[in-house]
């Protein structure tokens, strides 16, 4: 199972840190979910995770369902995103 991290703005850090929740339902078989911020106090954000179906996460990441972005401008993120596999 890789590891995943996908990078972004937010607008607001405590407002996204909200939907933790959320955000690890909304990822089909992924594990170890974890939020992360940037440590200079800006408004960049990241989540890193594990993921059992590598293809199906590229194939919904490429054409995001409806729901899944509106969960993200809820959450108040800042497209676009930048997607890390591990090698």
């Amino acid at each position: 199972m890789p590891r995943i991290v996908i990078t972004h703005a937010v607008e607001d850090v405590d407002r996204w840190l909200k939907g933790k929740a959320e955000r690890a339902a909304a990822l089909p078989g992924a594990t170890n979910v974890t939020d992360l911020v940037a440590m200079d106090g800006s408004n960049h954000a990241a989540v890193a995770f594990r993921i059992d179906d590598l293809d199906g996460l590229k194939a919904m990441l490429s054409s995001v369902p409806p729901e899944m972005a509106a969960q993200a401008e809820s959450h108040g993120v800042i497209m676009p995103m930048t997607v890390y596999v591990e090698a």
